[in-house]
This record gives C-alpha cells, sequence and structure tokens, in this order.
C-alpha cells in the first residue's frame, strides 16, 4: 500500500512516521514535507503545495497511491475530498461542508446551537458593524474573547484582558491583519477552567474517541502573550477521566455527528474538539477543528499501537464500528516545539540545525515541524522548527528527557517554553 500525506509540518511528519509503521504500508509520499520527511527511509517528498489539486491528483495516478491522508486545514476547506474523491481517489478527511466547521466559526457555532451543544455565549459581527461590536464588547465587559471567523493559522484568537484590547483586536481583523478570514468576527464570552483537546475519528457514524491531550498555546512561560499553534503537549490528558470521557461522546461528538448525518453532511476524518472543563466538571466547547491536531498529533501517535493505516481506511470505508478496541503504549508522551527567535511574530528563515542526532540518541523523537533539507543541511523554514517528542512510564520522566533532548538542538535565537506540562509535572 502506497499513501500521500498532505501537508509539511510536525503534524504531517508524524502522521507519515506512524503510517510507516503499518505493517501494510510499503511506502509514503508528503507534499510539499519538510526536512524530517525528506530523510525518512520509504519516505519521498513531492514538490506539490497543498492547493495544487490537479497536480496532486496526477501525482495519485502516476504512482499507484492507494490512499491520501490529509493533514492542514486549508485543503480540506477548499474541498479537495471532494475533488479527488470524484476522480475516484480513496481520501481520508472530511468534505468541503463538513469542514466549515473549522473554516467558519460562526457557521460551527450555529451548529452548536443547533445540536444543543455547551459552549460560550457568543455573537458574531461583520466588517461593516464595528459600533455593534464595540458596544457589544462594552455591555458584556472582560475579560472577553474575539476570534478572527475564518481560518487564521490558530492566531486568530485573542484573549482580551480589557474592552480596550478586544476593541483593538476587532478592529485589527477589520482592517486585515487576518485577511478575508477576519472580515467576521465571533465575540465569546471568557470561560475559565483547564483546556483540553479530544480528538475522535469518524466514519460518517461511529465515533472513535483517540486519547485525550493539552497543548500550551500562547508564547510565554505561565500560559502569557500571543497565541501561537502550539508551543507544546502531552497525552494522556489525567484531567479526562473515563467517565468524563463518556459526557464529551455523549455530549459533544454524537450530537454532531447526528445532526451532520441529518443534514447528509459527509463526514469522515478525524473531528477535534477543543474544550473547556470548568471548576464544576462541566464540559464546554470552544472550538472544533476538521483534523489532526498540532501538536497534539506529535504526542497521540507515539502512544499508538493499532496501524494508523487500518484506522484512517476504516474511516474511509465506514467500517470504525467492526474494528477491535483500539491499542495503546501503557506510559505518556510529552513535546516540546524549539521556535525560531520572534515567532509568532516575523522570524528568520534558512539558519542551519544542528544536535538533531544527539536529540535521538537520547531517545526522543525529533518531529520536524518548520524546516527543509537543502545541500543536505537541515535548514530553519518556519515559526514552529521542531517538536521534540518523548515517552516514558510518568510525565517527570518524559519532560526530563524531552528537555535533554531540547538541550541539544542549536540554531540562532532558537527558544522554547520550560514550562510545558506544568498542570502534570511535580517539580520543574
Amino acid at each position: 500500500m502506497k499513501v500521500l500525506v498532505i501537508g509539511n509540518g510536525g503534524r504531517e511528519h508524524a502522521l507519515a512516521w506512524k503510517l510507516l509503521q503499518s505493517p501494510q504500508v510499503e511506502q509514503v509520499f508528503v507534499a510539499p514535507g519538510n526536512g524530517g520527511t525528506a530523510v525518512m527511509e520509504r519516505c519521498q517528498n513531492l514538490p506539490l503545495s497543498v492547493d495544487n489539486f490537479d497536480g496532486i491528483k496526477e501525482a495519485v495516478w502516476e504512482r499507484g497511491i492507494d490512499l491520501v491522508a490529509i493533514g492542514p486545514e486549508l485543503p480540506l476547506a477548499m474541498g479537495i475530498v471532494d475533488y479527488l474523491e470524484q476522480n475516484g481517489i480513496a481520501v481520508f478527511g472530511p468534505s468541503q461542508t463538513g469542514a466549515q466547521i473549522e473554516a467558519s466559526k460562526s457557521w460551527a457555532k450555529g451548529i452548536m446551537r443547533e445540536a444543543k451543544i455547551p459552549t460560550a455565549t457568543a455573537a458574531v459581527f461583520t466588517d461593516d458593524e464595528f459600533d455593534a461590536a464595540v458596544a457589544y464588547v462594552r455591555k458584556q465587559g472582560a475579560p472577553i474573547v474575539v476570534k478572527a471567523d475564518g481560518l487564521a493559522a490558530g492566531k486568530g484568537v485573542t484573549v482580551a484582558k480589557t474592552e480596550e484590547e478586544a476593541i483593538a483586536a476587532i478592529k485589527e481583523s477589520f482592517n486585515g491583519k487576518f485577511g478575508i478570514a477576519g472580515e467576521c468576527v465571533v465575540i465569546e464570552e471568557f470561560l475559565t477552567g483547564e483546556e483540553v483537546s479530544v480528538l475522535a475519528l469518524i466514519d460518517g457514524e461511529t465515533v472513535l474517541p483517540l486519547l485525550p491531550a493539552q497543548d500550551h498555546k500562547a508564547v510565554g512561560e505561565g500560559d502569557t502573550g500571543p497565541n501561537t499553534g502550539g508551543m507544546g503537549a502531552y497525552a494522556p490528558a489525567p484531567l479526562v477521566t473515563p467517565e468524563l470521557m463518556e459526557q464529551i461522546l455523549q455530549k459533544v461528538f454524537q450530537p454532531v455527528i447526528t445532526l451532520f448525518r441529518s443534514w447528509k453532511i459527509d463526514y469522515r476524518g478525524v473531528l477535534y474538539a477543543g474544550l473547556m472543563i470548568l471548576p464544576s466538571n462541566e464540559i464546554k466547547v470552544l472550538e472544533f477543528n476538521c483534523r489532526f491536531g498540532d501538536p497534539e498529533t506529535q504526542v497521540i501517535l507515539p502512544l499508538l499501537e493499532t496501524p494508523l493505516a487500518d484506522l484512517m481506511l476504516a474511516c474511509v470505508q465506514r467500517r470504525l464500528a467492526s474494528l477491535p478496541p483500539l491499542r495503546w503504549q501503557p506510559g505518556v508522551a510529552a513535546s516540546v516545539v524549539v521556535a525560531a527567535g520572534g515567532y509568532p511574530g516575523s522570524y528568520r528563515k534558512g539558519d542551519a540545525i544542528a544536535g538533531i542526532e544527539r536529540a535521538e540518541a537520547l531517545g526522543a523523537i525529533v518531529f520536524h515541524a518548520g524546516t527543509k533539507l537543502q545541500d543536505g543541511l537541515v535548514l530553519t523554514d518556519g515559526g514552529r522548527v521542531l517538536n521534540i517528542t518523548t515517552t516514558a512510564p510518568t510525565f517527570d520522566e518524559a519532560f526530563a528527557r524531552a528537555y535533554a533532548a531540547v538541550d541539544c538542538i542549536q540554531f540562532p535565537d532558537c527558544f522554547c517554553r520550560r514550562d510545558i506540562g506544568y498542570r502534570v509535572r511535580s517539580a520543574f
């Protein structure tokens, strides 16, 4: 079996890495891939952008590829699954209509209202309603959350501590900071509690949850500073007990899939629920995503023992219900992002990275997130550069190993958060 993974980040490196562990997978292609996927055995990068649907179709036909797995949200929102399926190609991922659950936060809010899924109260404003948006902020008060409606690479959310900060975020969004994604904003109630990510495999009918994970979105220690695509993660999140997971399935996932079926929306792939668990243990949905999380994937997949290719095929072929229970490695996984100086703002690219082999020699899995291979050298090529991932019996051991491996990595102005996993570590 040959599989093509679409994307170029740490999530896609992790998907390719895990797929190559599936007994039936002979070769994996990644389009466009990164410096890590370029050097993996039985893996080949294809110089195709994620929105080059015609080129991807031709590559599948020319190479006899059996399955395409979509990593990022952008091609899903653009309809890549519909396009490839119309050309007779098996694809893991939801249709364009289903992908709206991430591509439009206002549409997702409508889904949650319709399906009676618990979520924060919110109001939606377009860029010709600035005064009304300001009035709403003044009425609600701060803290309050401002979200760009469309896709903003994980950077479209502002948790405003003051009304002025919220109004500035609205103005920035309406003035083009996020392009068309910011022409509409969702202004949302601020919730207090612990955030957790629960990803589930969906085949249109059956919901199969993966291990719960927690990530750290803020760039600064103590969860301070602007939001990023994620600075680190760990799994399984102890916060989500079996009883709480059952509630999440019944109150969050099942209502969405039931509503989608009634609307004849064919949702096959991953549905990711970003949740807030309130101090009362009540569940509130912060967001839905239509794909594997990043960096959550980098801590969930190292613990998965069931072949990933089996799971993807079962989603595509609508037979998740017939699979045996998922098998998981005992213990936990931890991942720390090594980022380029300046991220999530402007940052340099093209710096040589040293120490990857030393980190791997310590037992870490180094997933490349923003790298490229050039003239035999691995160079920086993004804001989040590497995901240093480890597994261990306990979180203290996993993070000790991860940070020991992080300390091997060198490139100009690199940085990481030193407190990833602070909720589950007994000491720093």
